[in-house]
């Protein structure tokens, strides 16, 4: 059975010390402490914190400090599991309400809720608002209500759930206990609803800073999807886990199958495999290391694993907003992690037209088109990419980051005020209605029987460009809809027309500047901008015989090895060398319980190696 957290006899539960003494962890970061002092003093509170910046604490720290159990609504009954074991492995008494338990399991987590001996309690949405389920719970000490994934509740985010927004009739039936609602990435928009759907008793607003440090991010024009993404993982990510994001399930299944072809250990992940494969895959994600995923978007809301270390887009996510999040499953234990994407002009094309058929109003349509015009922007920029990303959640910053690719290798950029006025001229001359592979043949004098049987080969556009190579016209393409000089036709169809902007420069009274795509190369043995955070041999292999151990524990209990401990702290571990258990127990993550369970075990190991 798993331990009580408890304080000494006479002493009082302070948030530092469960922190230290529960999670191993020496102090708070960011807003964290705001946070938790105003749900511990019953204030409701929604939260805006980057994943990997610690949502979890400020709501289970509150829980083991109030009187009474915190209840933790969440979407996915795996994300639920998974937080569960975890929260175990600390000492915490933390149960799950959900469909997937058998009677007799959901009957003895109900009676621990009645003797006051649960702290955490997680269940869905749709299952906490049952009559039967607020009834059990009005019987109960409540501690707090949290609402992880808050950015659900909006119609207007990416991942939206009806069911949360039914939510909001909490505060009505659990007058005077506090409430936090809590997400890893909303716009202006998002974070407005979440903030009418879930508190019209009014909460206090923490936004923390959406800056992921560690993750480098890095976008590149697609020529050779499958040789780009299997040279990244070789290269740069041999061993590591991963998460590879395709926009359909037949995109997911094929990259698959080049990266399996390919010796690398991957496996698909979308809504149209069986329940109980997808659930068999998502598991050995959690559960194994160096397995890639390759999903849609269906896969990893709320992964709870930490030791991601790289999140790849073989195709445009559909606005910033689920970038960012998707993206920010890598890096969740702080360690470096890869952003990587590849995209083309049929990306913008597939997405307009998904959007012309999604049946969503003319409004609402109009709004998703800025948002993945927001993107290709973010795509096409040749300077810092952090101001443009926090930039859409509000978040100055002033650029040079030195952690993504425009900083490490700036692009170079060249007037291309010439060339922009001829592929404007031709987009118009031959009738705002053709796609960029069209539009390339003519400026390049293509012969073919489609562009004669239109007449194209006698415009005064045929052939003004053959001069440069094809890539070249498809980048300042790109560009200039990036730029808003060009617009894709809202039928999704693939044309392009003026947009009225582009009138200066086709005058001569503006100029237009491009970036030059980077050089098509084979990366080396791991890019020399980390080489000098590359560890030695002799400490790769302790890191490994500590990474084994924890293996060998994870699997005698059943848990994800994360569950033991994070890299992060095996990598504190061996550069603070702790001699004892005392000083075992000042590194990070270690807390009381773990120290008790697994201490001695990953003592000796250290000191043999």
């Amino acid at each position: 059975m798993t331990a009580q957290v408890r304080e000494p006899e006479g002493s009082t539960r302070q948030p530092e010390r469960v922190l230290r003494e529960v999670f191993g962890y020496a102090g708070f970061r960011g807003c964290q402490r705001a946070i938790v002092d105003a749900v511990i003093a019953g204030r409701n509170a929604l939260v805006l914190m980057p994943t990997g910046g610690g949502k979890s604490l400020c709501y289970q720290i509150p829980a083991l400090v109030r009187s009474g159990a915190g209840v933790v609504v969440s979407p996915l009954i795996a994300l639920m599991r998974d937080q569960v074991e975890a929260l175990k492995a600390f000492g915490v008494r933390a149960e799950v309400l959900n469909s997937s338990l058998p009677p007799a399991e959901q009957q003895r987590v109900e009676q621990a809720l009645n003797a006051g001996q649960v702290d955490l309690l997680y269940v869905a949405p749709e299952r906490l608002m049952q009559p039967r389920m607020l009834s059990r719970l009005k019987r109960a000490e409540i501690a707090l209500l949290a609402i992880d994934e808050a950015h659900c509740v909006s119609q207007w985010g990416h991942d939206f759930r009806p069911e949360y927004l039914q939510l909001g009739a909490l505060a009505e039936h659990f007058p005077g206990v506090p409430r936090i609602a809590l997400t890893a990435t909303a716009d202006t928009r998002t974070r407005n609803e979440i903030a009418e759907s879930l508190f019209a008793d009014g909460c206090e607003k923490f936004i923390d800073s959406f800056d992921r440090p560690n993750i480098r991010y890095r976008v590149q024009p697609r020529h050779n999807a499958k040789s780009q993404l299997v040279d990244f993982i070789r290269n740069e990510h041999a061993g590591e886990s991963g998460i590879v994001y395709c926009l359909s399930r037949k995109r997911s299944e094929q990259v698959a199958g080049w990266l399996s072809a390919e010796g690398l250990t991957a496996l698909p992940y979308h809504a149209g495999l069986e329940g109980d494969q997808r659930r068999a895959h998502q598991d050995r994600f959690i559960r194994e290391e160096g397995l890639i995923v390759v999903a849609t978007v269906a896969f990893g809301m709320g992964i709870d694993k930490p030791d991601v270390r790289f999140v790849a887009h073989m195709d445009l996510p559909r606005s910033i907003e689920a970038y960012y999040q998707e993206t920010g499953r890598a890096g969740r234990d702080g360690l470096p992690a890869d952003a990587w994407m590849v995209y083309g002009m049929e990306d913008v094309y597939r997405l307009r037209q998904m959007l012309a058929e999604s049946g969503l109003s003319e409004e609402r349509q109009r709004i998703e088109r800025q948002r993945l015009e927001a993107l290709l922007g973010y795509c096409e920029q040749s300077e810092c990419r952090r101001p443009a990303l926090l930039g859409y959640f509000g978040e100055a910053h002033a650029g040079g980051c030195g952690n993504c690719d425009n900083c490490l290798e700036p692009p170079q950029r060249i007037d291309a005020t010439e060339p922009a006025r001829m592929a404007l001229s031709c987009v118009y001359r031959t009738g705002q209605r053709f796609g960029a592979g069209h539009l390339v043949d003519v400026l390049r004098g293509k012969a073919s029987e489609r562009i004669s049987g239109l007449g194209h080969d006698r415009l005064s556009t045929f052939g003004i460009g053959a001069e440069q190579p094809a890539a070249f016209w498809h980048s300042l393409i790109r560009q200039l809809l990036a730029a808003g000089k060009l617009a894709a036709d809202p039928d999704g169809h693939g044309g392009l027309r003026l947009d009225p902007s582009a009138r200066d420069l086709l005058r001569g009274d503006d100029a237009f500047r491009m970036r030059q795509d980077p050089v098509r190369k084979r990366a080396g043995k791991r890019r020399a901008a980390r080489a000098e955070v590359e560890p030695s041999a002799a400490d790769q292999q302790a890191f490994d015989s500590l990474r084994t151990l924890r293996l060998d524990l994870a699997r005698a209990e059943g848990v994800p090895p994360y569950v033991i401990f994070h890299d992060a702290t095996l990598q504190a571990m061996l550069a603070e060398k702790p001699d004892s258990l005392e000083a075992l127990a000042g590194v990070q993550g270690v807390g009381r319980h773990k120290l008790e369970k697994y201490g001695q075990a990953f003592l000796d190991r250290l000191r043999d190696l």
